[in-house]
């Protein structure tokens, strides 16, 4: 088995120049391996691209239909601080944030994090589903009491995601750093909003 995966090295000497060019041939089936192994690798990284196309469009799909469901005509009756975000940067943070995270889980999911941890999977989910339904009540019902405590939910998924992501991969957790700046500064806007 192992004979079969040595090279020969053969040394030819041109007469023109006088120059030495060392070639090497192989035994065995080592360009078919490579071929296989090359083709192996490409399904590989096929069926990697789709799975990160999933983890990032599902949080991103159900974002916008947040969205979708939170625009009403009751945001414009809430009262808000002067230094609100404009309803269209909140949106497109909230965007960012999620696709931050759903990049983050592939990572940590790439990497078998799941797996060893369900617990990580719970947390990622718990702070999808509670970012999925900020959105409505606070922006769309004007339950900014709930959306409170729906926020503070989310920056605690978020820090346990965090902590957990990190023990997996680093780069994970660092993704999760910016949404859980975004966690802390909803929060901050949502007790405004209950307050004014």
């Amino acid at each position: 088995m192992a004979s079969q995966n040595l090279k020969h090295r053969t040394t030819t000497t041109t007469t023109g120049e006088d120059a030495s060019i060392s070639t090497v041939t192989g035994t065995g089936t080592g360009g078919t391996s490579n071929k296989s192994k090359r083709k192996r690798n490409m399904g590989m990284a096929k069926r990697g691209l789709r799975s990160l196309a999933v983890a990032v469009s599902v949080p991103l799909s159900l974002t916008l239909a947040s969205i979708y469901v939170g625009s009403s005509h009751s945001h414009g009756s809430l009262q808000k601080p002067f230094w609100f975000l404009p309803l269209w940067a909140l949106h497109v943070t909230c965007m960012a944030s999620s696709f931050l995270m759903g990049l983050s889980a592939w990572l940590v999911w790439a990497e078998g994090g799941f797996h060893r941890n369900p617990t990580a999977l719970s947390l990622y989910l718990a702070q999808l589903g509670l970012s999925f339904v900020w959105n409505p009540i606070v922006l769309g019902a004007g339950a900014t009491r709930v959306g409170l405590v729906v926020c503070l939910a989310i920056f605690g998924a978020l820090t346990k995601c965090y902590w957990i992501f990190k023990e997996v991969n680093p780069i994970a957790a660092d993704l999760t750093k910016p949404c859980l700046a975004w966690a802390a500064f909803l929060s901050i806007v949502n007790l405004k909003l209950v307050f004014v």
